[in-house]
C-alpha cells in the first residue's frame, strides 16, 4: 500500500475507532491488511499530526491534531491553563529545575506549549513519556515556574 492511501486509511480508523496506542492501530491496519512496522507507524503519527489526547472516560485516545488559523497567545495561555489542570499529576522544584510528572505520553506536548509560549523563566524544556525537566535560571524562577503550573489562573509567567 502507498503512503498516501496508508495514511488515509490512518485518519479513517482514528476518527471511527478509540485507538490508545500504536499497537491498537497496528491491529487494525492488520484488519485491512495493511502491514506496517513500528517505525513506520511512528512516522505516520509524526507526519499526519496526530496527537494523544484525554476522552470523556480519562483514557488516552489518538486524535488527528486540529491546528487553529493563526491563535493568539491568549488562546495559547488558555490552551496551557487547560493542559495543566488536565495532564499535570505533580510538580516539583530541585534548584534551579521544575520537574514535572504528567500522565502517560502527555509530557512533550505540554513541553511544546511551554515552548511556544517562551518564558523568560524558562530556558530549556526537556521531555520524556511523562516527565518534564523545565531549567531556569535561577532557584527563584524555578519556584515561579512551579506556582504557575500548580495554579495558572492565578499567576502568570508570560509578559
Amino acid at each position: 500500500m502507498r503512503k498516501k492511501d496508508r495514511h488515509e486509511l490512518i485518519k479513517q480508523i482514528i476518527s471511527d475507532n478509540p485507538i490508545r496506542n500504536q499497537n491498537e492501530l497496528m491491529d487494525y491496519l492488520q484488519q485491512y491488511q495493511v502491514s506496517a512496522t513500528q517505525a513506520t507507524i511512528s512516522r505516520d503519527i509524526r507526519d499526519l499530526k496526530i496527537v494523544k489526547t484525554i476522552d470523556e472516560s480519562g483514557k488516552p485516545r489518538f486524535e488527528i491534531f486540529q491546528e487553529q488559523q493563526v491563535p493568539s497567545e491568549d488562546d495559547d495561555i488558555k490552551r496551557l491553563i487547560r493542559m495543566t489542570s488536565d495532564v499535570i499529576i505533580k510538580v516539583d522544584t530541585v534548584q534551579f529545575m521544575t520537574i514535572v510528572s504528567t500522565l502517560p505520553d502527555n509530557a512533550h506536548l505540554l513541553a511544546s506549549v511551554l515552548d511556544d509560549l517562551s518564558s523568560n523563566l524558562i530556558v530549556a524544556t526537556m521531555a520524556s513519556f511523562d516527565t518534564i525537566i523545565i531549567i531556569s535560571r535561577t532557584p527563584e524562577d524555578a519556584q515561579s515556574v512551579t506556582a504557575f503550573l500548580q495554579n495558572p489562573s492565578t499567576i502568570s509567567i508570560f509578559n
